[in-house]
């Protein structure tokens, strides 16, 4: 049985190994980086809290029942 599980286990090795997807390095400037980062958080809309966004009141389905 230890031949088997073994012989297994390398199937399931190759397998796996099939499937694996390398990233692709980051060859960006230092420039380019930091450009990116103020842009995206210009987006965002900087320091502002995720709270800001939504409601501070919550209603609960059948709360007012």
């Amino acid at each position: 049985m230890n031949k088997r599980l073994e012989k297994r286990h390398k199937r399931q090795v190759a397998r796996a190994g099939e499937r694996v997807k390398l990233s692709q390095p980051d060859v960006r400037t230092p420039e380019q980086v930091k450009a990116a980062r103020e842009s995206s958080q210009g987006m965002t809309g900087g320091n502002k809290s995720a709270r800001e966004f939504y409601s501070a009141t919550t209603v609960k389905p059948g709360a007012g029942s």
